[in-house]
C-alpha cells in the first residue's frame, strides 16, 4: 500500500513520524513523508521518499512575531493559536494545501497530525483512507483537558470536554474560510459545516506517547490508540565527537540543557541565566544549542556545548544526571525513557501540559514557567532533580515500562487491524453534538 504521512512544525513534528514511516515501510508498505523543504536530507537518509510542503518554521522562530509567540505567549491559548496560525498557517495556507493535494497523488491511505490540515479532505476526494497521529491529545475527554488549555485548574469532567471543543472552534473558525474555498475550487467537495472543526472525524487516531505517562481515558472509543513514543534512535553508524567523549569521562554524569527549536528573544541573557545556575548548584552540564535558545557563551570546563544533530538523545541522555528543557513532547518522552528528572521551562502551548504532567507523576520537580525563571529557582530545582532519591527511584520505574514498548510497532498493527476492517472516515456527529 502507499501511504503519504503529512506533518509540519519543527524538527521535534518530523521525527516522529520519520520513525512512523520506517515501521510502515518494514511492514511492506510504500511511505512518502511530505513536510517543509529544510527536512528533506533528513527524511531521505532514513530512507523514505519525500515529497516538500510550504513552510519553514525555523524561519519564523528567527522573527520577532516568531519569538513573542513561543517565548512569551504563555498560558494564553487564545493568543498563542491565533498568532501561531496568523504568522504561520495563514501566509502559507494556499501554499500548504496545494502541496499537500500534490504530495498525497496516488496514495491509498493518508496519515497526518492535524495541524496539516489537508489530510482529511484529500482523502475524502481521493476515497482512501485516513488516519490522525498526533504527539499530543486532541480527542474529546473527562480525564484531562486539552494540553493547550490553561493548566493547573481542576474544574472537573465537565470542563476539560469543553476545553476540546472551544480549541478546535478557535482553530478551525480561523481556517475554515480558506480550507472551503480549496475544497470547492481544487477538489470540487462541499464546503464542511460551520461548527466542524477539521480534525473531528470518527477515523484511526494514533497518539504516540506512552501510556505510562498518560494513560488513555475510558471515555475514548476503541478506535483511538496510545501506541507508546515512535522514537528514531541514532544511526548504527554513528560514533561521537572525542571532545564530547572526554568530557563525559572527565567527572560525574552533567545536567543536559536544551531548549529545542525555540529561540529566544534574548538568547545571551538566558544562557546567563543558566550558567550562573549551574555555577551555583556546582553540577557539571552540556548545553545543547538548539535552533538558537542559547547562545555560544565563554565556558567553564564544567561545561560544554554541543549541537542537537551532534549528539543523539539515546544515546547521550542515559550519560545524563537530569535534564533541563522547554518540555517539547518529544524532549520531554526522552528524558523519561533515559530514566531522567526534568525539569521543565515552558513557555507556550503544550509545553506547560507535559511540565505539569512530569511534576504530577513526580518525575520531576514543579516547572518553571518561562517569564518566572531566575537563576535562584532553577538552582533549586537542579538540585532536587539531582539529589531527590524517591524522585530518581520513580523515573528509573517509569523508563522501564517506556523502554518496554513498542510504539511504532503497536501503530503499525493499529494501521493494518483498521485496513483489515475496511474503517472508513467519516465525520464524527457524536463528537459534536
Amino acid at each position: 500500500m502507499h501511504i503519504t504521512i503529512l506533518t509540519i512544525g519543527s524538527r521535534g513534528d518530523v521525527q516522529p513520524y520519520v520513525a512512523l514511516g520506517l515501521g510502515l515501510q518494514a511492514a511492506g508498505h510504500k511511505v512518502c513523508l511530505a513536510t517543509h523543504a529544510i527536512f528533506e536530507n533528513f527524511v531521505r537518509s532514513q530512507g523514505l521518499d519525500f515529497a516538500p510542503l510550504a513552510g519553514n518554521l525555523k524561519e519564523l522562530f528567527a522573527t520577532e512575531e516568531g519569538q513573542v509567540i513561543f517565548s512569551e505567549s504563555g498560558r494564553n491559548t487564545i493568543r498563542f493559536t491565533r498568532n501561531f496560525i496568523g504568522n504561520f498557517i495563514g501566509p502559507i495556507m494556499e501554499d500548504l494545501l496545494a502541496d499537500s493535494w500534490r504530495a498525497c497523488q496516488g496514495a491509498e491511505a493518508i496519515i497526518s497530525m492535524p495541524l496539516a490540515i489537508a489530510g482529511y479532505h484529500i482523502a475524502e476526494k481521493l476515497g482512501v483512507p485516513f488516519y490522525s497521529a498526533w504527539t499530543n491529545p486532541a480527542t474529546q475527554t473527562r480525564a484531562f483537558p486539552i494540553p493547550w488549555a490553561p493548566t493547573g485548574l481542576r474544574l472537573g469532567g465537565t470542563y476539560n470536554w469543553l476545553t476540546y471543543i472551544l480549541f478546535q472552534q478557535l482553530v478551525w473558525q480561523s481556517i475554515r474560510s480558506s480550507v472551503n474555498q480549496w475544497r470547492q475550487k481544487t477538489l470540487n467537495l462541499p464546503p464542511m459545516p460551520l461548527t466542524v472543526p477539521s480534525w473531528f472525524y470518527k477515523s484511526p487516531t494514533f497518539y504516540c506517547y506512552s501510556p505510562a505517562v498518560l494513560p488513555k481515558p475510558p471515555d475514548w472509543p476503541d478506535w483511538v490508540y496510545v501506541t507508546g513514543y515512535w522514537f528514531l534512535d541514532r544511526p548504527p553508524d554513528w560514533q561521537p565527537s572525542a571532545d564530547l567523549v572526554d568530557f563525559l569521562a572527565a567527572g560525574s554524569p552533567p545536567v543536559y540543557v536544551t531548549f529545542g527549536s525555540i529561540i529566544d528573544r534574548n538568547p545571551e541573557a538566558l544562557t546567563k541565566l543558566v550558567l550562573e545556575a549551574i555555577a551555583l548548584t556546582g553540577v557539571r552540564a552540556i548545553l545543547d544549542m538548539g535552533w538558537g535558545g542559547l547562545s555560544n557563551p565563554e565556558l567553564s570546563d564544567q561545561v560544554l556545548c554541543v549541537t542537537s544533530d551532534s549528539a543523539p538523545h539515546d544515546w547521550l541522555l542515559p550519560q545524563m544526571a537530569a535534564m533541563v528543557h522547554h518540555g517539547g513532547s518529544g524532549t520531554t518522552f526522552a528524558g523519561l525513557r533515559a530514566g531522567l528528572p526534568s525539569i521543565i521551562v515552558p513557555s507556550f502551548g503544550e509545553t506547560f501540559f507535559w511540565g505539569q504532567r512530569v511534576a504530577d507523576l513526580g518525575v520531576g520537580p514543579p516547572p518553571i514557567p518561562k517569564k518566572q525563571l531566575t537563576v535562584e529557582r532553577l538552582a533549586d530545582a537542579i538540585h532536587t532533580a539531582t539529589s531527590d532519591k524517591t524522585m530518581q527511584a520513580r523515573v528509573a520505574a517509569l523508563s522501564q515500562q517506556i523502554r518496554s514498548e513498542d510504539g511504532v510497532a503497536q501503530a503499525v498493527e493499529g494501521f493494518q487491524n483498521s485496513i483489515a476492517k475496511n474503517f472508513s472516515s467519516t465525520i464524527c456527529s457524536d463528537a459534536i453534538n
